[in-house]
């Protein structure tokens, strides 16, 4: 490979070179479609955890959460009591925050009824950007939006279905974690590989609605 070819396909978004962990995250994960229920509630549930904290403090202390939250199989924690609140509340691993805590346990009953409802919440989650990732083309991070239309949206609807911890911001970053947008910069090389993802889907056809 040529020299400039080798740099480009290692350029990365720069909020990911901040430590392994962000880079392995940015790019294995960030972005990619994610159509797996239990995968959409542990998302939900981390960027709740996140607000008015960094994305790296969450990250370190992901499978501490994974651990704590059974998983993050929502049948599971949607049954959680009052002596497993104080248990969560005495986790030194995880973000001790009783809302925040409260609101994960909330979400977990809100999702069952979304599930019920729609089939599934992918099904439900994904009816929002037309069964499709939307594929942005920013130059640079400081392109890229905190919150958009959309996200509002998303953010009043699961609101109205009782979740908690889902402001119009939290919904975006959420959006562009499990893919329905890819906010990877045109430079990075997550860019192109995220499109291809895309472009696959609708090749095959694969259309969520």
């Amino acid at each position: 490979m040529p020299e400039g070819e080798e740099k480009q396909a290692h350029n990365r978004c720069s909020w990911a070179l901040g430590s392994q962990l962000y880079r392995e995250y940015h790019d294995h994960e960030w972005g990619v479609p994610v159509h797996d229920d239990r995968k959409l509630f542990e998302m939900l549930v981390l960027e709740g955890a996140q607000a008015g904290l960094s994305w790296s403090t969450i990250l370190n202390k992901r499978q501490s959460y994974q651990q704590a939250f059974d998983n993050f199989e929502p049948e599971l924690v949607a049954r959680y009591d009052e002596r497993k609140f104080a248990e969560l509340m005495n986790n030194p691993a995880i973000v001790r925050n009783r809302l925040k805590i409260a609101a994960a346990i909330q979400n977990a009953r809100a999702f069952l009824e979304i599930q019920q409802q729609h089939g599934s919440f992918d099904t439900f989650l994904w009816q929002f950007v037309d069964g499709q990732q939307i594929q942005n083309s920013w130059p640079s991070v400081g392109d890229v939006p905190a919150t958009t239309s959309l996200s509002n949206v998303l953010s009043k609807t699961l609101s109205k279905a009782g979740f908690r911890f889902v402001g119009g911001t939290i919904c975006y970053s959420f959006m562009q974690a499990v893919g329905l947008v890819n906010d990877h910069i045109l430079p990075c090389f997550r860019w192109a590989e995220i499109r291809s993802m895309r472009e696959l889907e609708r090749s095959r056809g694969i259309h969520r609605t």
